[in-house]
């Protein structure tokens, strides 16, 4: 038995959930691609695929070894772009996974300059708030906010969100401009719920804890730009992270409200699997978005410290 060739067939059978549909990408018989399985079975000694007439399904021993298949195959496919002299330049897929609103506001306006910079680089792009397995999913470069809580990642730290305030002018017109955060139990309210299912929680600076608060919130959503886009809409105060309600209060949709009681937020980090992470792919986009991140966060900071509402566009200060 060649056993990488039945290695990365089996890959691609548990990937396409068929062998037809594998046996036509490599380019061999339905039939050859079923023996290789086989003899891999019988080499290891377990089953590793369920099989019947309309589908193909991993056991759980299988489940496991294709974990373990990809991150060989990803770890050789690395090691043979080193050899071939090609880590030097940036090209190929690569797998990347964001949040929602970073996507949104940041990366995406920005995309038309890194794909001018690394035109070879075929990117495959992941907006989405779910915490992804970056090994089982073959990811190869996500941003994340907050603490990790998978194992046996790299993480870069980028920079740090802020805490803050904010309101449309219009809701604030119509219903008063809050002055301590006591004031907000006479106002709508727009929170994000917690991971788990629990409700909003405000964090301000003492003594206004949670417990003095006790907060009622006119709605609350699983989705981190919601209160930010609602809030815009008139319907009430958010509370949320100063990369997300820049943009809005730049264009003069929202206004940022308690200035003294902005408190520090969750660290961002870019994080990789430990294999391959210094691939130059990788690593130019890596640079790239941190850049992006360091600027923008920049020019919020200042104007946060100066008191001062932006006008514009954030990420085109950012960019200058």
């Amino acid at each position: 038995m060649d056993q990488l060739t039945a290695i990365r067939v089996f890959t691609r059978v548990a990937e396409r959930g068929s062998f037809a549909q594998a046996a036509k990408e490599l380019d061999i018989s339905r039939a050859a691609a079923s023996a290789h399985v086989a003899a891999l079975e019988k080499h290891l000694g377990a089953r590793l695929l369920h099989r019947t007439t309309r589908k193909v399904s991993l056991t759980a021993e299988g489940s496991d070894y294709l974990q373990r298949t990809r991150r060989i195959l990803d770890e050789l496919a690395d090691a043979e772009e080193t050899l071939r002299g090609t880590r030097s330049k940036p090209q190929g897929r690569l797998r990347v996974d964001v949040p929602v609103s970073f996507g949104r506001y940041l990366l995406l306006p920005a995309l038309p300059e890194f794909v001018k910079r690394y035109p070879d680089i075929e990117l495959d792009l992941r907006l989405n708030d779910r915490v992804t397995d970056l090994v089982a999913e073959r990811v190869d470069v996500a941003l994340r906010v907050g603490g990790l809580k998978q194992s046996g990642l790299v993480a870069r730290r980028i920079t740090q969100i802020n805490v803050v305030t904010c309101a449309s002018p219009t809701y604030l017109a119509e219903h008063g401009e809050p002055i301590t955060p006591d004031d907000l139990r006479n106002h709508r309210l727009l929170g994000l719920s917690q991971p788990g299912g629990g409700g909003p929680e405000w964090h301000f600076p003492p003594p206004y804890s949670a417990r003095r608060l006790k907060l009622h919130f006119a709605m609350q959503f699983n989705a981190v730009e919601a209160p930010t886009i609602t809030a815009a809409a008139g319907l009430g105060i958010a509370r949320v992270g100063d990369l997300i309600a820049a943009e809005y209060i730049a264009r003069g949709e929202l206004k940022l409200i308690l200035r003294d009681y902005i408190v520090p937020g969750p660290q961002i980090s870019l994080v990789y699997p430990s294999a391959g992470h210094q691939a130059a792919k990788v690593r130019v986009f890596s640079d790239f978005a941190a850049d992006l991140m360091r600027r923008y966060s920049e020019v919020v900071q200042r104007w946060l410290q100066a008191g001062a509402e932006p006008s514009g566009s954030i990420l085109r200060s950012a960019e200058r």
